[in-house]
């Protein structure tokens, strides 16, 4: 398990980081979500080390983490990084060497990654000469050569098509299920919804919402509705203690301030004409995060 407790950080006057505090637990895909400037890259640079916080701790089954810890660990930086000149293989070797695999171990462990992620005819091509998605598949193939105990991800699917996603998700799926902690960050709300089994969000450096996703579409799912009538319902709109969040002629999506706000609305649909549908509406991630945040 690695925690983050109370983790604050500064730049000049600013404070981009407010005790920050959640955990990213063995075998499970942790979705990190915020706007740009939220702090995500800052939180991801103190995990790695690269940046040292004001206060707070940074833990790994409840110990501190060490400069030993670190080196175990796999980091995609949302910058790529890798070499322009090497060719792909030839890099994601010397980075696996450098991590200490043996030059046996390395070989194989590229050989395997490029294979995985699509990139096995590209492994004697030179990075720069990659498409901006093979050079995001490469970068994550850097990231996991030498088999981390924990992966920290900063947009791993940025730049992916639709293809290039679904196989790195297989690869990330499958770090997860050998109990690897993976945390990764990302814009893209319908590859986190599809793949993270926790879930984070910040905002201006403040954690607004963390825990599965179950738990989070409970939460924020307990006054949702959505009611399909025979007639048209725009007259929902302005009912009291109702806040329509979609309309489409006989159907509407709502919020309620209360159940009872809720049963008024389906009385007064039954009143109208009827009713073909009444139910209680999970919320996308899309909605949790951009309640979350306001």
């Amino acid at each position: 398990m690695l925690e983050l407790v109370n983790v604050n950080r500064s730049f000049g006057g600013t404070r981009v980081l407010r005790d920050v505090t959640f955990s990213i637990a063995p075998g499970r895909m942790t979705g990190f979500v915020g706007a740009n400037g939220a702090g995500k890259t800052t939180t991801m640079r103190i995990i790695l080390g690269v940046l040292s916080a004001d206060s707070g701790t940074v833990t790994r089954d409840g110990r501190p983490l060490e400069t030993a810890d670190r080196r175990r660990f796999g980091y995609m930086p949302e910058e790529r990084g890798l070499y322009p000149k090497m060719k792909v293989a030839e890099q994601i070797v010397y980075l696996a060497r450098l991590h200490g695999l043996t030059p046996a171990a390395a070989q194989r462990n590229t050989a395997t990654l490029l294979d995985q992620l699509g990139l096995g005819e590209r492994a004697d091509t030179s990075v720069e000469s990659l498409s901006l998605g093979n050079q995001q598949r490469a970068q994550i193939a850097a990231a996991l050569v030498h088999d981390p105990e924990i992966l920290v991800l900063d947009e791993p699917f940025s730049g992916l098509d639709p293809i290039a996603v679904e196989t790195v998700q297989g690869v990330l799926k499958e770090r997860a299920t050998r109990g690897v902690p993976v945390l990764f960050s990302s814009h893209q709300l319908d590859i986190v919804e599809r793949l993270c089994d926790d879930l984070v969000v910040i905002a201006e450096g403040a954690i607004r919402a963390s825990g599965s996703r179950e738990k989070l579409r409970a939460e924020f799912g307990e006054s949702r509705y959505e009611l399909e009538a025979t007639t048209d319902i725009a007259w929902a709109r302005g009912t009291p203690g109702i806040e329509v969040e979609a309309l489409d002629g006989a159907t509407v999506s709502f919020r309620a301030d209360t159940a009872d706000a809720a049963q008024n609305l389906l009385r007064a649909a039954l009143e109208r004409g009827g009713v073909t549908r009444f139910t209680p509406q999970e919320p996308s991630l899309a909605q949790i995060f951009h309640e979350v945040i306001q």
